[in-house]
């Protein structure tokens, strides 16, 4: 039977259509899924129906770089459902991220410059999951989640053999405190920091944790301070003492402490 959603056909009047062509228009994309399509398969179709002609100005209108807030806010809303919602809260917000990928591939197959769908997009993660995976996918013999964890990075580096820095990699723009939190384990990683350095206060859980961030912030809003500007300053630091310890002529121990970590005098 053919889905109404992507017949030309004339069907009942509350289907929506490809709205008529006025002279002269390109012909409309031919975006029907087969009769036995999958959901996913049928969400593709879908995306590609609203970015063609005769579909949705709005969605034809839009760049990858114009829908960054809309990911941005999709991947909040996601995080909200994990942490507070319900099961059908976390089926709506996993389906609108996946809408974004869906809407990114299909923006990529009509760029000329960049030429790739949503099936490379499928391609080129299921080549990196397993290339990642040798202790599943080869011969290689890991059996603990700590051993995955302890040879993950070497996985990588074969992956992307240009990389000199174990910074690299780390999205710039990710928000203050999740930043932190990853320079700080790279900087155990090349052992610049040890790894159960202690901050010295008593805190044993994230409910110990979380009222005390939350008192820095306040201490600062109360003060004038950007707590993630200031925040951000301090990971550039440790970034720049990361990048000395690494550099070939690097040869002190003693001449980084990491900026770490302690209450001022």
């Amino acid at each position: 039977m053919t889905n109404p959603l992507f017949s030309n056909q004339p069907g009942p009047s509350n289907q929506p259509r490809i709205p008529s062509q006025p002279a002269g228009a390109a012909e409309p994309r031919v975006v029907a899924p087969p009769a036995s399509a999958t959901p996913l398969e049928t969400v593709i179709a879908t995306v590609a129906r609203l970015r063609a002609p005769g579909g949705c100005a709005w969605d034809a209108d839009q760049t990858h770089a114009s829908l960054v807030r809309h990911l941005v806010e999709e991947t909040h809303e996601l995080i909200e459902a994990i942490e507070e919602g319900t099961r059908d809260d976390l089926l709506e917000e996993l389906g609108d991220v996946l809408y974004q990928v869906i809407f990114h591939a299909d923006l990529a197959a009509h760029t000329a410059e960049e030429n790739f769908d949503i099936q490379d997009v499928a391609a080129r993660l299921t080549e990196k999951m397993v290339g990642r995976h040798p202790h599943v996918f080869g011969d290689v013999t890991l059996d603990t989640a700590a051993e995955v964890s302890a040879a993950w990075d070497g996985f990588k580096a074969a992956e992307k053999p240009g990389r000199t820095s174990v910074l690299d990699g780390i999205p710039a723009g990710m928000p203050a405190l999740a930043l932190a939190d990853k320079v700080l384990g790279r900087a155990e990683k090349i052992g610049l920091l040890e790894t159960d350095a202690g901050f010295p206060l008593p805190i044993e859980s994230e409910a110990d944790l979380g009222p005390l961030l939350l008192a820095i912030v306040a201490s600062a809003r109360a003060q004038g301070l950007d707590a993630e500007r200031a925040l951000r300053a301090a990971v550039r630091d440790l970034q720049g003492e990361i990048r000395g310890a690494e550099a070939p002529d690097h040869n002190d121990p003693d001449a980084f402490d990491a900026g770490i970590i302690g209450l001022p005098s």
